[in-house]
């Protein structure tokens, strides 16, 4: 074959030379015509020459022709040669196959080779002579592979005879399955305990819940696996079994470790971990519907690390507050702040730089802290499967606890701190009004995130409001007492001498001071929203007003004179001057003066010693001494008695004093008979 393919290789390459050299010669006896026939005239007498050699090159065209039949010739035989034995080549490669068949005792691929060879490629070629020779001895062959078969038939049958007992044990170890199925079973139990139990510091990083859960991934894949590729080792429901307590043992290892951690972003870290964890064991069909339940429980501990952490923020935030208006002196200032927290007041905005917000820092501080804390409890709540409504809710209870408890909590710290002064408590409330106003926005803040809006039902309340309402108040009541002790600080300093016959006409100089600082301080409660401010005034003259009449009143002074008594009441006007000059707008008329009324109609009775009127209209509505309470004008009076027993060098002082001794005792036992009819 191969040499026949070189032969017709040269031959092809022969004709193709002698077609190209004629070829060419021909094209050119056309060229030469065509001038001819232009120049007919010119050629005239060389037509002769010309007929000549074209008689010459038509003889060896002829010649070309006939040579060029030929190689057709022998070209169409060489095809149909070839065609032929493309019939002859895979009746070769099946005898060889059957050979190599025979040879490696396939008997049974042999004899399908055979069948083939026999009745479909031979025929096609069957009038060749090797092909008469491979018919001949197909039947030779056929009985060739009965025979080999049989003989290893024999030996097979040997074999099993000599091999049966081993054959027998083999079925009886199958008979004995069941110990080996419940030997795996019992190994793999002890196994998963060792896998479920947690490393002791688990909790610490989170690495250590990561190699938890792949020990338990990878035993539940094993298994898994052993239940699809093997028969009878592992069933459904024992796979379904050792998940149930898997399960309660991870979600009981969990509830522990978690409860430990009080970093909110390992927390976090964490509960990604869980649901990688469960969507992996899912997509091996364990259900997992109890570690996303657990998930939910993990939350509260996540909301209260976030508590914890935003606790020692708000710390900080209160702590490093100046509790002053925050300074603004340009335009790009005053939107920096404008855009950190929701205030808007026209009046402002029209007044020229430098100018002061009416809060202090820590407002858009906290604000802005509350929002940073509801974007952390969104991130525990993404790949939860939870619905819109869910994260909205669980937000909004979440942010409840921080307003309510973590922020009420440092802000009630603050305001109840010692030494705390009252420009800061003033600021506290200026403050807490604008956060209050700020609660609908927080609302807005939620609403936008969740896209759950708040008239859906059973949509939880932000309470915001309540929160600063109450913060408010008690820095309300802290002023009211810190005012109070103030004015204790002062009376402390009170030293009036009660025996004194001498009369300064003027004001005692701790009273002064005392007014002084009062003037000062209700100066800076025009910033105070509402009532505050009159509240407060009202609240320190009451006190001043009681504290002044203790002092009057209490055990340790025995013995007073009248003079010392127009001295308390020169104080008591000065007071009474401070409530008619208005120090806080808003209050009508005398109403502030009212504060010292009991004390004015006391010193009016006694320094007008006017007993004769108050003993007459006594009980009437319309009397002029009516709230001084004759127990109060008994004590007093009680300490007017005796001081004329003091050495005077001049009689008629004494007898003076005796006839006024007379009159005190005969005003006193009115006086009880007054109380004690009353009481009866």
């Amino acid at each position: 074959m191969e040499k026949l393919e070189t032969r017709i290789r040269n031959h092809d390459r022969e004709i193709e030379k002698m077609c190209n050299f004629h070829y060419q010669g021909f094209v050119d006896s056309i060229t030469e015509l065509l001038k001819v026939r232009g120049e007919a005239q010119k050629l005239k007498n060389q037509v002769t020459d010309t007929n000549r050699k074209l008689q010459h090159e038509g003889k060896e065209l002829v010649i070309a022709m006939e040579e060029l039949k030929q190689c057709r010739l022998q070209q169409r035989n060489i095809s149909a040669t070839v065609d032929k034995l493309m019939l002859c080549l895979p009746v070769l490669e099946m005898y060889s196959k059957l050979r190599d068949q025979m040879k490696t005792k396939r008997h049974y691929p042999a004899l399908k080779t055979l069948e083939h060879l026999e009745h479909t490629y031979l025929p096609q070629v069957s009038h060749y002579r090797f092909c008469k020779v491979m018919v001949d001895n197909i039947p030779k062959l056929r009985e060739e592979i009965k025979d080999v078969s049989m003989s290893d038939l024999k030996d097979f049958l040997e074999s099993i005879r000599k091999h049966s007992d081993k054959i027998g044990e083999t079925a009886m170890k199958q008979g004995a399955r069941e110990t080996f199925e419940n030997y795996y079973r019992k190994q793999r139990r002890k196994q998963a305990r060792l896998v479920l139990q947690p490393p002791s510091n688990m909790h610490e990083t989170l690495d250590g819940y990561r190699k938890y859960f792949n020990q338990i991934v990878g035993f539940f894949v094993v298994e898994d696996h052993i239940l699809h590729t093997t028969q009878g080792l592992v069933n459904r429901a024992y796979i379904d079994e050792l998940w149930e307590m898997a399960l309660s043992k991870t979600i009981a290892a969990l509830r522990t470790h978690s409860s430990y951690c009080s970093d909110p972003n390992l927390v976090l870290d964490l509960k990604n971990l869980i649901v990688l964890f469960a969507d992996t064991l899912q997509v091996y069909g364990f259900p997992v519907n109890q570690l996303f339940d657990m998930l939910l429980e993990i939350r509260d501990q996540y909301s209260e690390t976030l508590l914890k952490k935003w606790a020692g923020v708000f710390r900080n935030i209160l702590d490093s507050d100046n509790y002053s208006p925050i300074p603004v002196t340009s335009e790009e200032t005053y939107k920096k702040v404008v855009g950190q927290f929701p205030f808007q007041d026209i009046e402002l905005e029209k007044q020229p730089f430098p100018k002061k917000f009416p809060f202090s820092e820590f407002v858009p501080k906290v604000y802005n802290q509350i929002k940073e804390f509801i974007y952390a409890c969104l991130k525990f709540s993404e790949d939860l499967h939870l619905s819109s409504t869910e994260v909205d809710d669980m937000i909004r209870k979440s942010t409840n606890l921080l307003l309510t408890r973590t922020l009420s909590n440092s802000l009630q710290n603050v305001i109840k701190r010692k030494n705390i002064g009252l420009t800061e408590l003033v600021q506290i409330i200026i403050n807490t009004t604008h956060l209050e106003k700020s609660c609908k926005y927080l609302e807005e803040f939620i609403t936008n995130i969740t896209n759950v809006l708040p008239e859906t039902v059973h949509t939880t309340k932000l309470y915001g409001t309540t929160t600063f309402k109450d913060a408010r108040h008690a820095a309300e009541e802290e002023i009211y007492t810190n005012l109070n002790q103030k004015i204790d600080q002062f009376l402390q300093l009170a030293d009036y001498d009660w025996m004194t016959g001498d009369l300064d006409n003027k004001a005692s100089d701790y009273l002064v001071d005392l007014i002084a600082f009062l003037r000062s301080t209700f100066a800076v409660f025009t910033h105070l929203p509402g009532k505050v401010a009159q509240t407060a005034c009202m609240s320190a003259c009451k006190h001043l007003a009681t504290s002044l009449m203790q002092l009057l009143l209490e055990a340790e002074v025995r013995q007073l004179t009248l003079g010392a008594l127009q001295q308390f009441n020169l104080d008591v006007r000065e007071c009474e001057q401070f409530a008619r000059s208005g120090p806080v707008p808003g209050f009508q008329e005398d109403t502030l003066q009212l504060a010292f009324i009991d004390l004015r109609q006391l010193l009016d009775l006694f320094i007008q010693w006017d007993w004769s009127t108050y003993l007459a209209d006594y009980g009437q509505p319309n009397c002029k001494y009516l709230r001084v309470n004759p127990v109060t004008a008994l004590t007093l009076l009680e300490k007017m008695k005796d001081t004329s027993r003091k050495n005077n060098m001049f009689a008629q002082f004494r007898k003076n004093e005796r006839d006024k001794q007379k009159l005190i005792d005969t005003v006193a036992k009115q006086l009880r008979g007054l109380i004690s009819s009353h009481h009866s």
